[in-house]
C-alpha cells in the first residue's frame, strides 16, 4: 500500500471514519478507527472501529447482528478522514434507525435566505 493509501491517525490515535451506504451512498453513521481498526477492516472486509467510551476495538453488528460489509475505502485529500461504503445487513444506529442522522434541523431551512 503507497503512503497515499495510508490515514494520517491524530495524536490520539484515531482518524474519523464516515459510514456510507455503497449502493445508495447515504451517509449512515460517524466512528473512529485506530491502526488496529483499520487493519482489521481492511482485512476482514467488516466495519470495524474504535470505541472512544469502552476504550476498545469494536466490530459493528458484533451485538446486534447489523455486520457491515465494506465495497470499499477511500482516504480525503489530507489523510485526515476516511469513507468506508459498505452494504449493511441492518439499522446502523444503535436506536434502530437506518442512519444515525435521522435528527434534522429544521431552523436550518427556515434561516436560508
Amino acid at each position: 500500500m503507497s503512503d497515499a493509501q495510508q490515514p494520517h491517525f491524530g495524536d490520539d490515535g484515531l482518524i474519523t471514519a464516515v459510514v456510507q451506504d455503497a449502493t445508495t451512498a447515504e451517509v449512515l453513521m460517524v466512528a473512529h478507527m485506530n491502526r488496529q481498526a483499520w487493519e482489521a477492516t481492511l482485512r476482514t472486509h467488516r466495519a470495524t472501529f474504535f470505541s472512544r467510551s469502552r476504550q476498545r476495538l469494536w466490530e459493528k453488528g458484533e451485538t446486534s447482528g447489523n455486520t457491515m460489509h465494506v465495497r470499499g475505502v477511500r482516504i480525503d485529500c489530507d489523510a485526515d478522514a476516511v469513507l468506508v461504503q459498505v452494504d449493511a445487513d441492518g439499522p446502523a444506529c444503535h436506536t434502530g434507525e437506518r442512519s444515525c442522522f435521522f435528527v434534522e434541523v429544521s431552523d436550518v431551512a427556515a434561516t436560508e435566505s
